[in-house]
């Protein structure tokens, strides 16, 4: 798949998502489900997995505006452009009650010219279905004691549309379920978020190239960390830093960092760009490029 169509099926994705979004959130809206009172920004941006965060990492946080009288939802659309890879998200999430978060997402990550030489043809594209789930436990990214944070647990179940592929590449499942455990605050009278997060995982590059492998087939303990500065009651400016697995003998894998900007447009209109180093994938170094995120939520 070239580059322009890759990115017309972004913007394909990204149109249909929010008009999905608009349909559900409408008349809901009128009758005061999705009451919006969370602060700007509060709900943080969608990640490339589906759940509330940074871009990269998973947050405490829980998707959509929605606070502990009402329901949020939120739907976001996601392109990553890399030297020699396409990355593509898209999904849906549902907040309830600012207290559990439910959400989908979609991955597709085209191989372009790379998939000609790992001998899987070109263009050829893995897929992969997010289905998450987060609790909030205690705190509140904002309110209460101030140096209490929200915490929150969450599971994520991966499934991989190109089984067979994957475990020919050395992967020894094409599905598994990652465990995260967050805690996310905002120092108001500093402007400045905070959020450290641990994953077990045994996913190869997120989960794409799949699950394990013969040699390193057990959850291993990831770090992801985000610090944020509130430039204004829209505009924020970060970066993030995410420990990755390298289960894979044939396809060594980096940690990955980026540093974004995020700016509402509308109260609920977000777009988030950000500069990210992936590092290698699939025996390609150098992999870095630039991450753009649309996201609508109510």
């Amino acid at each position: 798949m070239s580059r322009s169509l890759s990115r017309r099926c972004a913007a394909h994705i990204l149109s249909t998502a929010l008009l999905f979004a608009s349909a559900l959130a409408g008349p809901a809206a009128a009758e005061g489900v999705f009451d919006g009172g969370k602060l700007l920004l509060t709900n943080g941006v969608s990640t490339i997995e589906g759940t509330s965060g940074g871009g990269l990492a998973t947050w405490a946080t829980i998707g959509g505006r929605g606070t502990d009288a009402g329901i949020g939802l939120s739907a976001h659309a996601t392109v990553v452009e890399l030297p020699d890879y396409g990355f593509q998200s898209h999904g849906v999430s549902v907040g309830l009650f600012n207290r559990v978060e439910l959400s989908y997402a979609r991955q597709n990550f085209d191989t372009r010219d790379v998939g000609t030489a790992l001998g899987l043809g070109k263009g050829f594209t893995f897929n992969q279905d997010i289905f998450a789930a987060k609790l909030r436990l205690a705190g509140d990214v904002v309110y209460g004691d101030p140096l209490m944070p929200q915490i929150a647990v969450g599971i994520e179940h991966k499934r991989s549309a190109d089984t067979a592929v994957v475990r020919a590449v050395g992967a020894a499942e094409g599905s598994g379920t990652d465990f995260t455990l967050s805690a996310t605050k905002l120092f108001l009278s500093h402007s400045l978020l905070v959020n450290t997060t641990v994953r077990l995982t045994k996913a190869n590059q997120n989960g794409l190239l799949g699950f394990g492998s013969a040699a390193h087939d057990d959850h291993s303990l990831q770090f992801e960390g985000s610090v944020a500065y509130q430039l204004s009651r829209r505009a924020v400016i970060g970066a993030e830093y995410r420990t990755k697995p390298s289960n894979l003998a044939i396809a060594r894998e980096d940690d990955w960092w980026d540093v974004f900007a995020a700016y509402a447009i509308t109260n609920n209109i977000m777009i988030t760009a950000a500069y990210v180093d992936l590092g290698s994938i699939a025996t390609f170094d150098r992999q870095r490029g630039g991450f753009l995120s649309a996201q609508l939520a109510f």
